[in-house]
């Protein structure tokens, strides 16, 4: 078993905590501003780099990281985690999302069976239920092939698989692999649900039903608006639906589907795209191949993810930087800045997946810590944000971590040379300008022109958003996460923070309410 113990008892952290602070103006300006471009930059999967030149580190902050990996036993604890320990000690679980998209370690054994055979059996399902749709062997009542999938869930039944859709869907156009449009209904606001069914023909719609336990209010509220739509418009809704569910949950083995696709308790929601919560949706919406794709690309960074050098390892090196950020330099946010229209919901999944991992304030043993976790992450797509809140980032007092992601290519090809560059130039000259203006600032007479530099950004470059590419970069994010619960002694898969919000919400449901509650929901006329 390895040593689970707070961040504040580690010797490498105590020595980080000493660790002579950069100046990033200093070693951003000029020529040794190109030489880190060209020497801090590590390989990830797919052919995509991480550049860590503009953060406030050096080689000796790196020594000192390495040493706490090392000591931290981050590796260990990841092969522990895929070879099926029981990492999430919350709810007593393992904690097998890896292990969708690919064998890392030893074989899993859990609820009697193997649980890859497990997993590629649900994706082996899916597969055969997809094509039956995509080639006219599932059609509606009136023999008419389906058009649109619309998946019903809420949370990371929701965020992971619209941020993976909205990022191929342009990308599949153009190359032939969109079979159905895909639309989300995921808020119990009932005009979010009547948005989605306005905008599609409800006879040539399959929709799609994500809860794991078959319970969850939202969404089960938001199939009952579903149902009464296709009940209305004369069909049989269960010609039309399909769950996505738990082999124990009423949803399985139900009569009122037309079939039905199990994950199981070991993969939380926020980690759950790999799984059939964002392959069914996925394998239908584009096809099986283009979801197989995406694992492909996942995979190969979570084995980059075994490397214990951090310069081989840029999950672990953007996990590590970002604790230093957060625990010794004190930033509390983090801005995911992707300049990639595709990605325009990443951040918002990015959110969850951060904040509900890493947003905790006890340990793994329930004991409270003396220093903060996971930091506040927020986002939008450049150069959007420009236009936004650009302007505390570069000038406000808190100093802002910054993420950026970029891409060589565009996904349509489709650039147009205006006033002498394409606009996938611009789009990179924004960015490229973007970090070297917030490591050097400017200096200048009129104080509201000053500048004051010293904002640390990182970069992941690519050549071009394909599915395996968008696999990789996901999974990045989910190991970085990863990384930084361990090195936080939190666990990072349990969600409690959500849970009292919902017992309350059913109580005043239930009208089982007093004090401030009865006064909120009187407001309300509840």
């Amino acid at each position: 078993m390895n040593n689970w113990i707070n961040l504040d008892k580690r010797d490498a952290f105590k020595q980080l905590c000493e660790t002579p602070k950069v100046e990033l103006k200093e070693v951003m300006t000029g020529e040794n501003g190109a030489k880190r471009v060209n020497e801090y930059s590590v390989e990830m999967a797919e052919g995509m780099v991480y550049n860590f030149a503009a953060k406030a580190v050096d080689d000796k902050t790196l020594e000192v990281l390495q040493k706490l990996a090392d000591e931290a036993g981050l590796i260990d604890k990841y092969e522990e985690l895929y070879d099926g320990a029981v990492i999430n000690t919350g709810e007593k679980r393992l904690v097998l999302h890896q292990l969708c998209r690919g064998q890392l370690g030893k074989d899993v054994f859990a609820d009697g069976v193997n649980k890859r055979d497990f997993y590629l059996e649900q994706q082996r399902k899916i597969k055969v239920f997809a094509d039956k749709v995509h080639n006219g062997e599932i059609v509606n009542e009136k023999g008419e092939k389906f058009t649109n999938v619309v998946q019903i869930g809420i949370g990371g039944s929701d965020l992971g698989p619209r941020a993976m859709y909205i990022a191929l869907e342009n990308w599949a156009r153009k190359t032939g692999n969109l079979s159905l449009e895909a639309k989300f209904i995921s808020n119990v606001d009932p005009d979010d649900a009547s948005a989605v069914l306005n905008s599609v023909d409800v006879a040539k719609t399959l929709f799609v039903l994500v809860s794991k336990s078959g319970t969850t209010l939202e969404t089960l509220t938001n199939e009952t608006f579903v149902k009464e739509s296709l009940i209305k418009a004369g069909l049989d809704p269960a010609k039309h639906m399909v769950a996505v569910t738990s082999e124990t949950s009423p949803l399985a083995k139900n009569e009122g589907y037309l079939d039905a696709f199990f994950m199981d308790d070991y993969i939380g929601g926020r980690y759950s795209s790999s799984s059939a919560v964002g392959g069914c949706v996925l394998s239908l919406a584009f096809t099986p191949e283009v979801f197989d794709d995406f694992l492909k690309g996942a995979h190969a960074s979570d084995v980059l993810a075994k490397e214990k050098d951090i310069m081989k390892n840029a999950a672990m090196l953007d996990a590590l930087i970002g604790l230093y950020e957060r625990n010794v330099l004190g930033y509390e946010a983090t801005a995911v800045l992707p300049y990639s229209q595709a990605l325009s919901r990443f951040p918002a999944h990015l959110q969850q997946l951060d904040m509900e991992s890493n947003g905790k304030s006890v340990n793994r043993y329930g004991e409270q810590m003396n220093y903060v976790t996971g930091p506040i992450l927020f986002g939008e797509p450049g150069t959007n944000g420009q236009h936004s809140f650009y302007q505390l980032l570069h000038q406000g007092k808190n100093i802002v971590p910054m993420q950026f992601v970029g891409f060589r290519r565009s996904q349509l090809g489709n650039d147009l040379m205006i006033k002498g560059s394409t606009s996938q130039a611009k789009l990179n000259a924004n960015v490229s300008a973007q970090i070297v203006g917030y490591a050097c600032g400017k200096k200048d007479e009129d104080p509201n022109k000053v500048f004051d530099g010293n904002r640390p950004c990182s970069i992941i470059i690519g050549d071009e958003l394909t599915p395996s590419c968008l696999g990789a970069l996901l999974a990045h994010f989910e190991n970085k996460v990863m990384f930084q619960g361990f090195l936080w002694n939190v666990n990072s898969f349990d969600q409690e923070g959500v849970q009292l919000g919902k017992v309350l919400a059913n109580r005043v449901l239930a009208h089982e309410t007093d004090g401030a509650l009865k006064a909120f929901s009187d407001l309300f006329g509840i």
